[in-house]
């Protein structure tokens, strides 16, 4: 910024000298123009203001028009409402009566409606509680079935719980087939091997060996192998492992004088039974060549009703010799019941003909009593009195009782 030097009669503004006068002369015209356009803007806003309030009068006796022809307008529709009303209000009275009626009706089949609709409802609710019962019970039975599935899945995974439970199974069917005493479980033969199950076998004859023990982890394979390589190889494995196990009966529990010349191969399943005799046909050849028979649970249950049957038959012939002594004393007891009620016969004969005896005496008397009635030697009353006291007397001797006392001699 210039300073600005003043003096008494110029003013210096940078370069610049101005004089006083030329100074206050062009700050009067500066002054004078702004009042002018102050003026000018006044009169304009004045002008603004007249030309607005002229417009909002004429706009005022515009809407004094409007209204006037508003408020005329009204009063001719409050005439025709009024019309109209009366007119409505006749129709709606009959509208309403008319509507009453049909709303009864619908009402009243409504009701009926509503009512079967809640009866069947009630029914459909009970049958279907039924249901649901049923369905409950059934679900309660899956679940159990769940976990008994679930729990049999747990035990076949697990090599010695599977191994305990396919000896378990055996054990069931040998305990329920045969009586207490003729088997034993886990018995140590002579050359010191422990089969699951020996059944003794009756006169005399060795003890049968049963093997609860099944490869169950090539049979496993086989099922879950995913391609016909794997199969093929689970499949070579598990005929490998039969022959090995079938070997092992032979050679173990196969004793010549003290078990039978054929032992019993235990397999827990009948599918896996089936399946080995169809597919396996060489693992059967070389089971029956090594006197190895492969028994499923049926097999084994009716070779135990077998042996049960002999045993019975056995044990019977052992006791022959008391039934028939039993037979000799019941021939011995009937012989003294036949001489006892053949005695009896004859007292009862006896007694027979001593009664028909009496009946013969008392025959006579009657006709001789019968004959005195005949005779007459008194008067008529006296007869008469007489006939009636024979008659009373008759009578007591043929209605009396007759006693007899038998004698039981031996």
């Amino acid at each position: 910024m210039n300073p600005v030097a003043t003096t008494s009669d110029t003013i210096a503004i940078g370069a610049i000298t101005i004089p006083i006068e030329d100074a206050l002369v062009f700050a009067g015209a500066a002054m004078l123009a702004i009042l002018l356009i102050m003026l000018i803007v006044l009169w304009r806003s004045a002008r603004q203001r007249a030309d607005a309030q002229e417009e909002a009068a004429a706009a005022a006796r515009d809407a004094e028009f409007r209204m006037a022809e508003i408020l005329k307008t009204q009063s001719e529709m409050q005439g025709r409402m009024a019309t109209i009303a009366d007119v409505f209000g006749s129709r709606q009275a009959e509208l309403n009566q008319s509507i009453q009626s049909r709303l009864d009706g619908m009402t009243q089949r409504l009701g009926s409606t509503m009512s079967e609709q809640t009866k069947s409802t009630h029914e459909n609710l009970a049958k279907l509680q039924e249901r649901l019962a049923v369905i409950d019970t059934a679900q309660n039975n899956i679940q159990a079935l769940a976990k008994d599935v679930v729990g049999l899945q747990a035990i076949l995974s697990n090599k010695q719980t599977r191994g305990a439970f396919g000896q378990s199974r055996m054990e069931t069917i040998v305990a329920d087939g045969l009586p207490m005493g003729s088997y034993a479980f886990q018995s140590t033969l002579s050359n010191g091997s422990r089969p699951d199950c020996t059944v003794d076998m009756p006169n005399g004859q060795p003890s049968l060996v049963i093997d609860a023990k099944f490869p169950l982890e090539a049979w496993n394979a086989i099922r879950s192998a995913d391609s016909a390589d794997a199969t093929k190889t689970a499949s070579q494995q598990f005929r490998r492992d039969m022959e090995v196990h079938i070997r092992d009966i032979a050679e173990k529990y196969l004793i010549q004088g003290e078990t039978q010349d054929t032992a019993f191969l235990f397999v827990p399943s009948e599918s896996i039974f089936a399946e080995i005799h169809e597919n396996f046909e060489g693992v059967i050849q070389r089971a029956h060549k090594a006197r190895v028979v492969i028994v499923s649970p049926s097999l084994l249950m009716l070779s135990i009703q077998v042996i049960q049957a002999i045993l019975k038959d056995a044990r019977m012939r052992e006791q022959a010799h008391l039934i028939q002594g039993e037979v000799i004393r019941l021939m011995e007891d009937l012989g003294r019941l036949d001489d006892r009620v053949r005695k009896l016969q004859s007292h009862f004969s006896q007694t027979q003909k001593d009664v028909d005896l009496i009946l013969t005496s008392t025959d006579k008397l009657t006709k001789r009593g019968a004959k005195i009635e005949a005779l007459e030697f008194e008067a008529p009353e006296k007869r008469s009195a007489r006939s009636e006291g024979a008659d009373l007397r008759n009578v007591e001797q043929r209605t009396g009782s007759l006693k007899l006392r038998i004698v039981d001699e031996d």
